[in-house]
C-alpha cells in the first residue's frame, strides 16, 4: 500500500483548474462582446451620421470603446499575465480611461449641439438598434459580473458593469430619439447623450479605484509560491 497522502476535497490542483476554467470563460464573454460591439458600432455611427444624431453616434463610440475594454480583458488574461496582479491593475486603469475618453467625447458634443440647436433628423434604425441593445446587453453583463466576482477581478467585474451601463444608454437613447420623433424635441437627444457622460465619469472613477471587487487599489508585486517576487509582464 503507499504511503502517500491521500488528497480529500478542494486542493490547491482543483483550484488551479476552476480559476482557468474562470479564465476560459472571461475570455470567450469578451470575444462575444467584441464581436457584438464592432457591430453595434458601425450601425449607429452610420445611422447617426445620416440622422445628425450625437446621442446616436456617441452610443456608438461608447460601443468602440467596450470593444477596447474587451481587448483589455483579452491582453490582462492571455497565459503569461494569468495571475499578474500588476497586469490587473493596468486592466482596471486602461478600462476607467476608456470610460473618461467616452464622456469627453459625449460632454463636447452634446454642449455644442444644444448650443448651436442642431436638430437632428428621425433615425429608425437606431430606435431598432437601441432596442436590441437593451434586450441583449444585460445578461452579458451579468455573466461577466459573476466571473469577475469568482476570479476576484475589477477589470473584469469593469468590463461587465460597461456592458450594463450600455443597456442604460440604450435606454436614454430610445428616449432620446422616440421623443425626437414623435413631439420633435430635439433637445432631448443631447440631453440623452449628457446621461451617458454623466454615468460613464461614474463608472470610470470606479474602474480606476478598483471599487467593483474591492481590489487592492495601489500597486503590488507579484509573488511566486517560494515567497519570491517578479515583475508582471
Amino acid at each position: 500500500m503507499s504511503g502517500r497522502p491521500v488528497r480529500v476535497g478542494r486542493g490547491p490542483l482543483q483550484g488551479v483548474e476552476e480559476r482557468m476554467r474562470l479564465v476560459k470563460r472571461a475570455r470567450l464573454l469578451a470575444r462575444l462582446g467584441l464581436v457584438w460591439h464592432g457591430i453595434e458600432a458601425g450601425v449607429a455611427i452610420g445611422a447617426g451620421i445620416v440622422a445628425g444624431s450625437i446621442a446616436l453616434i456617441g452610443f456608438g463610440a461608447d460601443s468602440l470603446i467596450e470593444a477596447a475594454a474587451g481587448i483589455v480583458i483579452l491582453w490582462r488574461f492571455a497565459s503569461g499575465r494569468i495571475s499578474s496582479e500588476g497586469a490587473e491593475r493596468r486592466a482596471q486603469r486602461m478600462i476607467g480611461l476608456s470610460y473618461f475618453l467616452l464622456a469627453a467625447y459625449v460632454g463636447i458634443e452634446s454642449g455644442r449641439t444644444l448650443l448651436l440647436q442642431e436638430h437632428p433628423a428621425t433615425s429608425w434604425v437606431g430606435m431598432g438598434l437601441s432596442v436590441v441593445t437593451l434586450l441583449t446587453m444585460p445578461p452579458l453583463a451579468r455573466a461577466k459580473a459573476r466571473v469577475g466576482e469568482e476570479l476576484g477581478s475589477a477589470a473584469v467585474k469593469g468590463e461587465g458593469t460597461q456592458n450594463m451601463l450600455c443597456a442604460y444608454l440604450s435606454a436614454a437613447l430610445l428616449i432620446g430619439l422616440g421623443a425626437n420623433a414623435l413631439f420633435g424635441w430635439w433637445w432631448a437627444d443631447p440631453l440623452a447623450a449628457l446621461v451617458i457622460a454623466g454615468v460613464a465619469v461614474r463608472e470610470g472613477l470606479e474602474s480606476w479605484r478598483g471599487e467593483q471587487c474591492g481590489c487592492y487599489a495601489g500597486e503590488e508585486p507579484d509573488r511566486r509560491e517560494d515567497g519570491r517576487t517578479r515583475r508582471a509582464r
